[in-house]
């Protein structure tokens, strides 16, 4: 091996370095979990379903050697997120990376008796709670426990998973039906962008709160992943980006080990916008 190739794995491998993902089970919790078992670190996935999780974590291990771990955490309960803490150093003695990935995804359609829900007029204080609890408190615990024990070990790595609508606001334009009037039609609820903005303030607060700890923390706000939405609506959204279509289900890995690795060593309170462009217009 050459020293180029010696510096290139030295910049961009974890190896035996564990990382925290929450939301572990779900779309983009796997590919990041994966993007870390590649490097040679080692994915604990927690997912509110604790079986999914174990699977995932199983697919991992076999595919990749590695000794991924899937858990069960509920991470809007601060007593389960230092259990499982505890879990995580009993089984490895460390933790070096947290990836705040869990979050509910509210949807534009209407509810089961034909409510119009997801406009703001309609919108139930339930939902708003449930989402917040799980985008923002979630992620604010998870910080707080596995931030904590990096700060007291001097070092470690947290990504918040943002979106482009922490950045630009929802095209309501996307979901419109035709024939449909006006205060009827299909929105993007409001919590989505609420709690994904508020990530990118949970990234800033953070990055100079443990800095001297030598805890980094950076955010990334992907674009729309392609997972054969209608037609449709694919169309009118790739019109909105200049790279003209959404993303790949992989194309974040490389970003999540960017950040994740010294490849990013001078690069804290940072917002990673990956979104084919879209924000540029």
């Amino acid at each position: 091996m050459s020293g180029d190739e010696s510096r290139m794995k030295e910049l961009f491998g974890l190896n035996g370095q564990v990382a925290v993902i929450t939301g572990g089970a779900g779309l983009l919790g796997v590919k990041h979990s994966e993007a870390i078992a590649m490097a040679g670190g080692i994915p604990v996935l927690l997912d509110i379903d604790a079986g999914r999780a174990v699977a995932a974590a199983k697919k991992i291990s076999d595919q990749y050697r590695s000794d991924a771990v899937g858990l069960g955490c509920d991470i809007t309960r601060a007593n389960m997120v230092e259990e499982v803490r505890d879990k995580i150093l009993e089984r490895f003695g460390r933790i070096d990376i947290l990836i705040n990935n869990a979050a509910n995804n509210p949807k534009v359609e209407d509810g089961p008796e034909g409510e119009n829900w997801s406009r703001l007029e309609n919108f139930p204080l339930a939902q708003w709670n449930e989402d917040v609890a799980v985008g923002l408190t979630g992620a604010f615990l998870c910080s707080r426990t596995f931030g904590a024990e990096m700060a007291r070990r001097g070092s470690g790595v947290i990504i918040n998973i943002a979106s482009d609508l922490a950045i630009i606001s929802p095209d309501q334009r996307l979901y419109r039906k035709e024939g449909v009037a006006e205060e009827r039609q299909p929105v993007k609820p409001v919590t989505y962008s609420v709690v994904k903005t508020g990530l990118l303030g949970l990234t800033r607060y953070l990055a100079t709160y443990w800095v001297e700890k030598g805890v980094r923390v950076n955010s990334i706000s992907p674009g729309g992943i392609y997972t054969n939405q209608p037609e449709d609506f694919v169309e009118k959204l790739s019109a909105l980006i200049p790279m003209g279509r959404m993303a790949d289900v992989d194309e974040y890995q490389g970003a999540i080990l960017f950040l994740c690795s010294k490849a990013s060593s001078y690069m804290t309170g940072h917002n990673l916008i990956m979104d084919g462009g879209r924000t540029t217009w």
